[in-house]
């Protein structure tokens, strides 16, 4: 958008300027060839302003949708890990696993976490079996020894927690751009009526 501002003088000398026009007592400007006055000006720079909140809403909106899913996707797992906790008997040592199995979903979360399952079976001496496996004959079955799981639970939290925080800075920030977006439109509307009524007026007093 480019912008010139002129002399009150050199428009007063053009018959077809808007001051002559309209009575404008201020500099004229060119916004992209066309000439406006101050209030025309205001109006295009609220419209700009606009769009440019609105290219950053966009993004963080994006941001937080997936944030959301993320929390989601944590909170089911740490709802299945702390199930499978349950599981062990109070006595259970940490070397002992779970009696049963989590789920694929719960597995990738994990993974993502920086924990990888190695094959392993739920047959044979349990103080043997690996850390964190999942079964040779149904490799969607997931175990764990109960001191893993204990970190698991922790490690889960402690990312939902993290996310949340984060959450709650995103929320902040979308909060004060959408109020800045609106009111960019608002001040745009505003001025765009009042500009058509004086207009109106001083055409009605020619």
């Amino acid at each position: 958008m480019a912008i010139d501002s002129n002399p009150i003088s050199n428009s007063l000398a053009d018959p077809n300027s808007i001051t002559s026009r309209w009575g404008i007592t201020a500099s004229e400007y060119t916004i992209d060839g066309k000439q406006v006055d101050l209030q025309d000006l205001m109006v295009d720079v609220s419209k700009n302003r606009a769009v440019a909140v609105e290219g950053e809403v966009e993004p963080l909106s994006t941001r937080i949708r997936e944030r959301n899913a993320r929390l989601e996707a944590l909170g089911e797992a740490l709802s299945e890990m702390t199930q499978f906790q349950a599981a062990f008997d109070d006595d259970d040592s940490g070397e002992d696993d779970g009696h049963g199995w989590f789920g694929q979903e719960t597995a990738d979360v994990l993974r993502s976490l920086g924990y990888v399952p190695v094959a392993g079976s739920a047959t044979g001496d349990r103080d043997e079996r690996p850390d964190f496996y999942y079964d040779v004959n149904n490799p969607t079955q997931y175990s764990a020894k109960k001191k893993v799981v204990e970190g698991m639970i922790q490690r889960l939290k402690s990312e939902i927690d993290g996310l949340n925080n984060e959450s709650q800075l995103d929320m902040s920030r979308l909060q004060q751009l959408v109020d800045r977006r609106d009111e960019s439109y608002s001040t745009a509307t505003n001025l765009m009526t009042a500009i058509s009524d004086t207009r109106a007026n001083l055409i009605r007093n020619l």
